[in-house]
């Protein structure tokens, strides 16, 4: 499919920045999937494998929804249960502006904002357009893997450097090794 290549907000969702980016140091995101693909809403991936299985997580962080940022288009988010502080490793990307989720919906609260996609919308749309189905009792899973390969942290060259290739339709070579997430579908 592609490179989704995201900045942070490190300056207004540091607690959930700071919880992300552990992660991806972790290796935790590599093989992973994006489990539940909602047209016009959200894909949201971040905590399961192929084959369903949900991974062990750290402990939950506070929810930092009242930062100021919106749940806009090519927003990153952090995915939760009702409880507002209960968001672990999984998140979210807005396909359209998602005001409602800016307001105390569920729990009390909305959901935090901590980036922004600033190259591979394409590849979210994408995603977004894949056929759907039920695994584990969860519906709206892809019938095909849409699999993280690896998530990185970048440089802000490297990430300036992959942006362009992609505002051009290139490829960026050689290819930065440094946040980017490669997603690549793979058949069932």
């Amino acid at each position: 499919q592609g490179d989704i290549v995201i900045e942070l907000s490190r300056l207004k969702a540091p607690v959930s920045v700071e919880n992300f980016t552990d992660y991806i140091k972790s290796g935790f995101f590599d093989g992973t999937v994006f489990h539940r693909v909602v047209p016009g809403f959200v894909i949201q991936g971040g905590g399961f494998t192929p084959k369903g299985d949900q991974k062990k997580t750290k402990p939950s962080i506070s929810n930092e929804w009242e930062n100021g940022l919106k749940n806009k288009r090519g927003t990153l988010s952090m995915a939760r249960t009702t409880d507002p502080n209960s968001a672990t490793s999984q998140f979210f990307v807005s396909l359209k502006d998602n005001d409602m989720l800016d307001q105390p919906i569920s729990g009390g609260a909305g959901y935090a904002v901590f980036g922004k996609v600033i190259a591979g919308m394409d590849v979210v749309d994408s995603i977004a357009r894949t056929e759907r189905g039920v695994k584990n009792g969860m519906k709206d899973w892809p019938t095909s893997d849409m699999l993280v390969t690896t998530c990185e942290m970048l440089t802000k060259e490297q990430a300036d450097k992959l942006t362009a290739a992609a505002a051009t339709g290139g490829a960026a070579d050689p290819k930065p090794a440094g946040a980017v997430a490669p997603v690549a579908p793979k058949a069932k």
